[in-house]
């Protein structure tokens, strides 16, 4: 992203997979030798390049210093990268829990202060209506003091009942392979406490679908969109709530090239299995989607300034409310074929797991509770709502 500080302007460089603890800023004049990392250019393609943006022939030190700074950081595809991946990746695999990723960050470390933080999210506004058979909710993933209103929307419509359940929490995997499904067995830790993984039906999965599923998947490790729904879980109900944890790859596949998702192999077993088991135990699961819908704007490659409410968000409005309302009808080939129009260019971080959930749970209607969009910087707006689901 473009740098945060005034008097070192370039490129701020970081891990999301947080293998590495290093930030760089790359100053402009280097940020276009970045595009010669690419695998397939040569050293001397690179000096060639530095010769002629600073029209000097000793760049040697330049040079040597670039290759270094992103080798030593773990940002190139080497020997100290792979290092670094297989030691986080070795480290998650023999942790006994899910330590809490985004705690002193997206939410407060202290649980006095937390409890506190979301009393003051939730305390307001109405309860939901009930609407009908109530089986699932649908909430963000956004930072939530950013979201809090549509969080509260979503936490709103569970019901004391629900507290026994096993929750099915569907989210978006960030970073994970598409087409592929992330698991872990491992407890969740937060500051609430530790929720419980309900391992017989993750062993069921992994059993039933081995080709679709990643175990001990890191991208867990450094996941929000699973974590911000453990927390407001664990307060409406108590630390130890029971959850079965999904990470849902994007189906790029299906948005690039046609066809439906389950034309791949491993998404048709997966989206199966989590069907029978969505059928054999409906009386005892409940359903939490953790998803934003659409990313627009300078910070996601756009071309335009986006506004929250304003300008040419007013039509990305329109077109999220097209794909929610094909969600409310349970028509998942009729929302699928607004994700797939002009190859998603809305980019609904959210499209998969609202899809698994739909194919898995076919009986779902949905009622929208709230609606909202957020300028995340002065550039850039995420959408994000809160669904109940009723079947």
């Amino acid at each position: 992203m473009p740098s945060p500080v005034a008097d070192r302007p370039g490129l701020l460089i970081r891990d999301s997979y947080q293998y590495s603890d290093v930030t760089l800023i790359v100053p402009p004049i280097l940020v276009q030798c970045l595009p010669f990392f690419d695998g397939e250019q040569s050293d001397l393609d690179l000096r060639e390049a530095l010769v002629q943006l600073t029209g000097e022939i000793r760049i040697g030190d330049v040079q040597k210093q670039l290759v270094e700074a992103l080798s030593k950081a773990g940002f190139l595809e080497n020997e100290v990268y792979f290092r670094l991946r297989d030691e986080k990746h070795r480290e998650f695999a023999e942790a006994a829990v899910r330590e809490a990723a985004h705690q002193g960050s997206a939410y407060p470390e202290d649980p006095r202060e937390l409890r506190q933080v979301l009393l003051r999210y939730l305390e307001d506004g109405k309860p939901a209506p009930e609407p009908g058979s109530l089986i699932g909710i649908a909430a963000p993933h956004v930072s939530p003091e950013a979201g809090w209103p549509t969080y509260q929307a979503a936490y709103h419509a569970l019901r004391e009942q629900c507290r026994d359940r096993t929750f099915v929490i569907l989210g978006t995997s960030h970073y994970g392979a598409p087409d592929r499904f992330g698991l872990t067995r491992k407890p969740f830790i937060t500051p609430l406490g530790q929720a419980r993984t309900d391992t017989v039906l993750v062993d069921r999965l992994a059993a039933e679908a081995p080709e679709s599923v990643l175990m001990e998947d890191y991208c867990h490790a450094v996941e929000h969109s699973i974590e911000f729904q453990v927390v407001f879980l664990q307060y409406l109900f108590g630390p130890d709530v029971r959850i079965l944890p999904i990470l849902c790859g994007s189906y790029s596949k299906s948005i690039y090239e046609g066809g439906r998702p389950e034309d791949t192999e491993e998404v048709r077993r997966f989206l199966g299995v989590l069907g029978d088991i969505a059928a054999w135990e409906s009386d005892r699961l409940f359903w939490v989607l953790g998803i934003d819908l659409a990313h627009m704007g300078r910070r996601y490659g756009d071309q335009f300034e986006a506004q929250a409410g304003h300008g040419e968000m007013l039509s990305v409005e329109q077109r999220d409310h097209e794909r929610i309302e094909r969600v409310k009808e349970g028509d998942a080939a009729g929302f699928w074929d607004r994700v797939q129009d002009r190859q998603d260019d809305l980019k609904w971080c959210g499209s998969s797991p609202l899809y698994t959930f739909l194919k898995a749970v076919p009986q779902a209607r949905a009622d929208l509770l709230r609606y909202q969009q957020w300028n995340i910087d002065e550039q850039s707006v995420v959408s994000f709502a809160a669904l109940a689901f009723r079947g």
